[in-house]
């Protein structure tokens, strides 16, 4: 009997990581592709990936980039994927030099909702094996509890590709793994999904190189 694994995904720390290796086609992936590349294939099976973002207010590119790619995340889900939204909030900031004041978007819930996610999923036994999707060191609270409440079971560090592992997240997990530039380009989705509600078209932005080859395709 294979070990039950879940992913508990920050989006918008994976997102921003991808964002620094200046490569937009690789924000074009399928989460349950990855979630499936990284587990040990013979001893271990997905049962849920969770995934927590929100979208951003008054920017209807940006929202239509986000809608369209959870609608491609619940579609290769096929039913394990469950996405969190969570919500921006005006806050106020004034500029010490100038006295401007001005408001900024800012995003909230999202890390809450992964650790609300994760403990919660671990109450109800839902997996056996969970795999922390974030270097957010404010994660490190999660992760002590879940140590704590639940010691036969397994967590796991997955840091975002380009960036560090939180020490403070590790000193409570059993093992760790670094989403690479490798593991991104064989999730990277096609340009085109056919779905029961309709075709999904991948962003203009997200195009890759012309002269780039999927993993799959490649001699």
């Amino acid at each position: 009997m294979t070990v039950r694994a879940a992913f508990y995904i920050d989006g918008f720390n994976l997102y921003h990581a991808i964002d620094e290796l200046n490569k937009p086609y690789l924000k074009w992936i399928s989460l349950i592709d990855l979630a499936t590349i990284l587990i040990p294939k013979k001893s271990e099976h997905i049962v849920k990936l969770i995934y927590c973002t929100a979208f951003y207010p008054n920017a209807f590119e940006k929202r239509q980039r986000n809608e369209k790619y959870t609608k491609a995340q619940r579609f290769f889900g096929g039913g394990r994927i469950e996405i969190v939204m969570g919500h921006y909030v005006d806050e106020t900031l004034q500029c010490r030099s100038c006295g401007n004041i001005w408001n900024k978007p800012t995003e909230k819930e999202t890390d809450f909702n992964v650790a609300l996610a994760l403990i919660d999923d671990a109450y109800q036994d839902i997996f056996d094996h969970a795999y922390l999707v974030t270097n957010d060191s404010d994660q490190a609270a999660t992760a002590k509890v879940f140590a704590k409440r639940f010691p036969h079971k397994r967590l796991t560090s997955v840091c975002p590709p380009g960036r560090r592992h939180s020490k403070h997240i590790l000193e409570y997990c059993q093992s760790s793994a670094l989403i690479t530039l490798d593991h991104l380009e064989k999730a990277l989705m096609e340009s085109q999904i056919l779905t029961q509600g309709g075709l999904i078209l991948r962003p203009a932005d997200y195009a890759p190189p012309k002269d780039w080859v999927h993993p799959k395709n490649r001699p």
